[in-house]
This record gives structure tokens, sequence and C-alpha cells, in this order.
């Protein structure tokens, strides 16, 4: 999902238009919520297309058809005003990710996954085909996968078997490495262009490649026409149905009932147990993220919204008057300059235009690291709220947001497309535990500020980036503060350290501050779980301090068990990534105690945020998430600095130097950094106490 442009409708029809789902050359497709509140896609077709009569009555006669098309494998299109001026149609919301993502992701999944997937998305070609449609565009991005089974979706350039296509007569309309030989060849396409793109979805799924290749367009609709495809890998059962649909003669392949017979599971298989690995959590987490979506609030004057099917040039001019709680309005997507009545010297109350600042997120939103990037867009919308709230703010901000699934490839497209947007001033994210190198360069070339919260490392050389400004200690810094508490807090005379030898990146952080202390360092081998015997080791060398040098909670949890059962009683601490819940489930009671110096703070504890939390749980339902308050303190710090260089009129260029050189007083704690660019360590690393299960903020190192 993308937030509304300025040119983007609020309404279509009786729906509320809330983001952007999507762009094609025919039209955009919106997230939306119909009048009793439930979720949809709408699809508007461009005023060029729809101005010509005869498109026209091919799209009116078309999504009369496409609503007659039912069955469970299709989502259903469920309204449509074929006489607007921009004509548009409504289909069900599907949360689920699309066939395209989970196998880049998770690769080929299982033939009973393939076969299952296949036989239900044959029934829904089967509907369609009784419809009297063609899909045309039968592809793993036009596949979305719910709990119970696949969703085919987007009937925007389908079309009666035998009609011509809606666009131009010679327009090529689908995509290439799933065009069947005829639909390549200009011909005029029919159902079994479906089933030759069935085919190559099935091809794509069980192996992970298209069957036809990679590369240029003309390339992959040459091989397609002329040359066999490439079917290596393919399970032998289904092999042959494979080959089949993709016969190059249509004559020659079956029909989707056909295939929908041949794909059905065999006696004693569960065709319901299906659903790939991890897929309930990723549409739980997608349907949380379409209901966070803010709905549009009802404007405070009363001139009418933007309505698609109104002409441009009647559309009447629109006056928003900021008020607090209108923010959310620029949170979905507002762009332009917000409107707002300020008091000039001298001539009274007069209507001014204040500047529109967009501060971007990069984040994980729906892969492994997910919850990380809700949390910092919850915090990150709260700060723009509050910021756009204020009646002396001097411009105001738009929050637009970037997912890269915790993908690299994606990532670098995300980056891409930010650092594209002039409008953007800076970016917070990546949100993924490192941060690459190869996405600060991009941000880097860009001359883009890139504010990083969460990550605990990265890959960039930090002394050659001029625009990285890291907002917290790294991974590597924070046995600072454990070996403050050994030495201040709870002072140790004997520590032992007992190394994990299968993270020895991870420990060598840890090891290297106490190496030098020459503190006894105990090494649990790589191969061996059993941390018992150095756990008997501590005990017999009367250490009154171990410090676990590891970034697994799994095997903290193991080295927590084996000092418990070996008697140990003294202080026991580590640093930041062991403190998972995997690790306070696998130490159980032996968890207690335990000390952890983490860079996050908890904004339940902190007086500063109490604001913040109220304001937090209101909205979200929850206490705020870790995270959360960083991402809001960054939006400050990138506001402070804004405030700066803004009289220059070059706020996008100066803004990263000027970050270096700014002090926030945020809810977290006083964001500021040293003469060599990095944030201070003092208040910005904090201890952790593991008590009653659950781990108990103490508050920053220096003050514990």
């Amino acid at each position: 999902m993308r937030p509304l442009t300025p040119d983007d409708p609020r309404t279509v029809g009786a729906h509320r238009v809330l983001a952007r789902l999507g762009a094609g050359g025919m039209g955009v497709v919106y997230l939306a919520r119909t009048s009793g509140g439930q979720l949809v896609a709408v699809k508007v077709i461009r005023a060029e297309h729809a101005a010509d009569a005869g498109f026209r009555a091919r799209f009116r006669r078309e999504a009369e058809a496409a609503r007659r098309v039912t069955g469970p494998w299709v989502v259903p299109v469920t309204d449509a005003d074929t006489e607007a001026h921009e004509p548009w149609l409504t289909t069900v919301f599907e949360p689920g990710p699309s066939l395209a993502e989970v196998v880049a992701a998770e690769g080929p999944l299982p033939p009973a996954t393939v076969r299952t997937l296949g036989a239900r998305l044959a029934d829904a070609l089967d509907a369609v085909h009784g419809a009297g449609l063609v899909h045309r565009d039968v592809k793993p991005a036009n596949v979305l996968l719910a709990l119970d089974g696949p969703r085919l979706i987007d009937f925007g350039i389908a079309r009666h078997e035998g009609a011509t296509a809606l666009t131009e007569p010679d327009a090529l309309l689908g995509t290439p490495g799933y065009l069947a030989p005829e639909q390549a060849s200009g011909e005029r396409a029919g159902s079994g262009c479906d089933v030759f793109a069935l085919g190559c979805v099935l091809a794509y799924t069980a192996t992970g490649r298209r069957p036809f290749g990679d590369g240029g367009a003309a390339a992959v609709l040459f091989r397609t026409v002329h040359e066999p495809p490439d079917l290596h890998g393919l399970p032998p059962a289904l092999l042959p149905l494979v080959e089949a649909c993709l016969a190059k003669d249509p004559a020659a392949r079956p029909t989707a009932r056909e295939v929908a017979r041949l794909l059905s599971a065999p006696p004693g298989e569960d065709p319901d147990a299906w659903a790939p690995p991890g897929l309930s959590a990723l549409i739980a987490a997608r349907s949380a993220a379409a209901l966070d979506v803010p709905a549009l609030p009802a404007l405070s004057d009363p001139e009418p919204p933007t309505v698609v099917g109104e002409p441009a040039q009647s559309r009447p001019a629109r006056r928003t008057v900021l008020i607090a709680g209108a923010a959310s309005v620029l949170l979905a997507g507002g762009a332009a300059a917000a409107w707002t009545t300020a008091r000039r010297p001298g001539t009274g109350t007069t209507p001014r235009t204040l500047p529109t600042h967009t501060i971007g997120l990069h984040a994980d939103l729906t892969g492994p690291g997910r919850a990380t990037g809700l949390a910092h867009r919850r915090g990150m919308r709260l700060a723009v709220d509050d910021h756009n709230a204020r009646a002396d703010a001097p411009f105001r901000l738009v929050l637009r947001t970037e997912d890269d699934a915790g993908d690299p490839a994606r990532a670098l497209r995300a980056a891409d497309r930010l650092a594209a947007d002039p409008k953007t001033l800076a970016v917070v994210g990546p949100t993924a535990d490192v941060v690459t190198a190869s996405v600060v360069h991009r941000y880097e070339k860009a001359d883009l500020a890139q504010v990083v919260v969460a990550a605990g490392s990265t890959t960039a050389e930090v002394s050659a980036t001029k625009t990285l400004c890291v907002t917290r200690p790294y991974d590597r810094a924070l046995a600072t503060g454990i070996v403050s508490y050994l030495t201040r807090t709870r002072r140790a005379v004997r520590v032992a350290v007992v190394e994990d030898g299968a993270d020895p990146e991870g420990a060598w952080a840890i090891t290297g501050y106490f190496g030098r202390a020459a503190v006894p360092v105990h090494r649990v081998a790589a191969g061996t779980d059993d941390f018992g015997p150095v756990a008997r080791t501590v005990v017999a060398g009367r250490a009154d301090a171990v410090v676990l040098a590891s970034t697994s909670p799994t095997r903290g949890a193991r080295c927590a068990v084996a000092l418990a059962a070996a008697g140990y009683t003294g202080s026991r601490v580590s640093t930041g990534p062991v403190l998972a819940p995997a690790f306070l489930s696998g130490a159980g009671e032996a968890a207690e105690g335990w000390v952890f110096a983490q860079a996050y703070t908890d904004p339940a504890a902190v007086p500063a945020a109490k604001a913040f939390t109220a304001a937090y749980r209101k909205r979200f339902g929850s206490a705020p998430a870790r995270w959360a308050a960083e991402a809001y303190d960054a939006v400050g710090l990138i506001a402070d600095a804004a405030r700066a260089t803004s009289a220059t009129g070059a706020e996008r260029e100066g803004i990263a130097q000027r970050l270096f050189r700014t002090t926030h007083p945020g809810i977290t704690r006083t964001v500021s950094f040293s003469a060599t660019r990095q944030v201070r360590y003092e208040t910005g690393i904090y201890l952790y106490r593991v008590e009653h299960g659950r781990a108990r903020f103490l508050g920053p190192y220096t003050k514990v």
C-alpha cells in the first residue's frame, strides 16, 4: 500500500478511499472502505480510455459479465459504475500475499501444494470462461494466497472471448513469460491462453523459474513462440500436465475444467493441507496493516470532496483548514501544501500556504521483521500527527511508506523510489537488523538523509558515509552497559565470560571488552548445545559474575539453565539480542535475575513518554511496541533539523549534516551526536532485569 497523492480521489462512489494498492496503464487500484465498513479494492479506469465510446461500451459489457463470475477461488466484483467520468469497479479486498511474493521469499513450493493450488486456479479459470470471459493476465502476481486457497484477481484486461482488446487493437496485453504464443504473436486469444499461462504459473511455483527464462521482453516472447519450455526440476507427477498446458497450439491444450480434474487430490490426501509455512502469520500482519490505515476525516468546511466521475474542470477548489486531528489527511497521502490560518503582523488574519515535507519510512512490513516495521510506522504516525497539530509548526509533514518485506532486492527498489521523490526530506530505516552497504549507497548517491533507528549493525563503511545517521548505539557497543553494571552498580571481583563458539562474530563484541582486562573466557564449542561443563567450571572458579558473549536467545537460554543446574547464584549479564521471547520461554525460572544491556527504552516507564504511551494505547489498543518511541523521536529529530535549514530553501541537501549538529529533546532521551557523528551512548544504552518472567526496565546504564 502507498499513500494517496494529491491527485487521487478521496471517494469513489460511496466508497471512502484509504490508500493506493497499485497502478497500471489502464488505471489505479485503491484500498477503500464501503459505507458499511467493508474493505474493498477499487479499480478506477483512466479518463483517456473511458473517453473512447467503444471502450466504454466494451467495459460496460465486460463489467457486467465479471459480476457474474462466482466461485470460491475468484475474487468477486462487488460493485461498479460504468457510466462515471472515470468508470470503476470494486472487488473484495484480500490481504494475503501474492504467489510471486511467496515463491520469491520461500523458493519452490512442495508438489502437493502446487497441485492443490493449480486445481483451484483451474476451477477459477473455468468460472471465468463459463462467464464468457478470458482473463488474459494469469501470473503469480495476480494470484493471492488466502488461508483456504488461492484467489485469482485483476480482471482489468479481461474481455469476452473473441472480442477485441480494450485498448488499441495492436496493444500487447499481459506479461511476457506468461503470455501464450498466440498472444505474443498478436493473434486473437481465447480461453486457451489462460491455460497456457496457468502452465507457466505451475512451472514457476514448482521450480522457482519461469519456463521461458528471464531477460528482455523480446527475448522471452521469442522463446515462448519458437522454443520449448525449460521444465528441468519439475516434479514427474506434474510434468505431463504442464507440458500439455504449454503446447504451442491452443487446440492441443486441455481446458481449465480438465486441468482441475487432472490436478484433483488423490485419495487419502487432505486437499486443505496446502498452505505454505508462515502464511497465516503473514495474512494476519497484512490484515492489521490494512485495518491500521486511518479513514480520512470529514472536511472541516462544507465544500464537497473530490469524487471520481466528476469532470476535472467542475471540481471546486478545496480549502482544508488544518486543526488538531486533521493530520491524518496528510498521513493518508495529501502531499499538497496545507492551508492554514495565521496572523501576519499589521495585516489581520489571512490564509497562508505552509510548505509540506515528506518523511519516508523504509520498513519491512510484510516479512520476517514486520513487527519492528509496524512499530516504526505507528510511532512515526503519532509523531507526524503531533507535529502537524502544532500551531507554530513552520511546515507540515507527510509520511510515505515503502515496504521491502525484508528482501534485499526489494530493499534496493524501495530506496530508489524514496530517493527519486523530490519531496522526500529524509528517510527513517530500513528497519532490518542489519543495514546493508548497498542500501546506504543508494541514499548516499541521492544525498538523502537516512536515519536508522533499530538496526544493530551495518555492512557500510560508516566513516565514508555522510548521510547515514544512526540514532542508537550498535550492538557491538552495548557491552559498555554491562561493564558499567559490573563495575558501578553491582561490583564484581571475579568475572567469567562464557563465549558462544557458534556465534564468533557476535561474541567478539563482548569478549573484546573483557579480554583486555584479562578476564577468563570459557568457550562452548559450536558443535555442542551442552553448556553444563562450562557452568560447572564457572562455579568451581567461584566467579561472582558471568557474562554471556552471544547473540542467540536459544543458546542463551541453555546457558541460563546450565548455570542454574550447577548452582550458580551470582550476577548474570548479556546484551540485547539474547533478550527475546525464546530466551524467556527457554530458560523459564533460570532467566530470573539476568540483566541485559539494550538500545531501546520502555516508554511506559519513562515520564517524558507518558503522553506518547497514552496516545499509542488509545490509537492502537496496546502498549507501545519496541522501537515505536525511538521512531517517534526520529521524526522529531528530522523536524528540528529541518527548521534549522528551512531558511536556505535547500532542506534536503542540508538536512543530513544538520542532523549531526542537532540536539533533540525527545521522549525517550535527548538525542545528540559527538564530533565524530556517533550518537552519544550515555543516554542511549539501557539496562533491563528479568523479573517474574518479564524484562523490567531499570533505566539508562549511567543512572542504575
